[in-house]
């Protein structure tokens, strides 16, 4: 069976399901009149949205423009099941609900590790996760043995540094009010402000950290093993594109099943938690 038959399949029984389910109530449904896997196959493009600050999981080179990552391989896999290729969208932390759900739209869907939250699920659709995840942070090597938990951090005299409008930004606002918080643009540049006396701690995910540990020798993550959250990264759309929606559900779960999966976790020391 080919990819376009295959997917063809997988569409038309995704959307019986979405029949099924809602009955007479599908008259008020908002999946769109044109499917939106169809419209991405008369482009010939998927339009992916995606931050590239965030290694090794969504990163572009600013000398080059290449993107290259974790979440971008797993982008290509889903475009391969539509047979086409991928077109990457810049987007931002900040920006990232709005331009998910801006009119006309600009993406097809976003992946740069994004978590899966209630908060989102309100407002958008994520598929199901294919990569743990979890809060933690980077600090000076000479440093790490001066933070083994939360209340380590939350001191005036802890310099705590963030990127701005994401969920590191909410987490440290939440649990840290009384260390001393530094907002700064440019989340790829933050570990070299912390390895260089400019902050003492970046809040970080176990997916990101390890990157940095291995490329600077200054940096540590004493707390890798012991994150203070637990959660599931996960492809993020709006709402109404249920047929797109099974497709990159039906591929994430055939990349676990076959195995591709555990292999791009092990590409870029990811650890595996299928």
């Amino acid at each position: 069976m080919n990819r376009r038959v295959f997917l063809s399949f997988v569409t038309l029984v995704g959307l019986t399901l979405v029949v099924l389910g809602c009955g007479v109530s599908c008259k008020t449904s908002t999946v769109s009149k044109t499917p939106t896997v169809d419209r991405i196959q008369q482009r010939g493009t998927v339009l992916v949205g995606t931050t590239g600050d965030y290694r090794p999981l969504s990163y572009k080179e600013p000398e080059t423009g290449v993107y290259w990552g974790f979440c971008l391989d797993v982008a290509g896999e889903i475009a391969k099941a539509m047979d086409v290729t991928v077109s990457y969208v810049p987007t931002s932390w900040p920006t990232l609900t709005a331009d998910v759900l801006a009119h006309p739209q600009t993406f097809d869907f976003a992946i740069c590790g994004i978590t899966i939250t209630d908060t989102r699920l309100e407002t958008m659709d994520m598929s199901e996760g294919y990569l743990g995840n979890g809060k933690t942070i980077l600090c000076r090597k000479e440093e790490a043995e001066k933070y083994t938990c939360l209340e380590d951090l939350n001191r005036p005299e802890v310099r705590v540094m963030v990127n701005p409008g994401g969920l590191n930004e909410k987490f440290a606002r939440a649990n840290l009010p009384q260390c001393t918080l530094i907002v700064f643009d440019k989340n790829e540049e933050i570990p070299a402000q912390v390895a260089e006396g400019n902050a003492d701690i970046m809040i970080t995910e176990i997916t990101e950290a390890p990157w940095y540990v291995q490329t600077d020798t200054r940096l540590a993550a004493p707390l890798l093993d012991k994150p203070f959250t637990r959660g599931q990264i996960g492809v993020l759309m709006r709402k109404g594109q249920e047929d797109l929606l099974e497709v990159v559900n039906t591929t994430i779960r055939q990349m676990k099943a076959d195995g591709s999966l555990k292999a791009l976790h092990e590409k870029y020391g990811l650890q595996y938690a299928y």
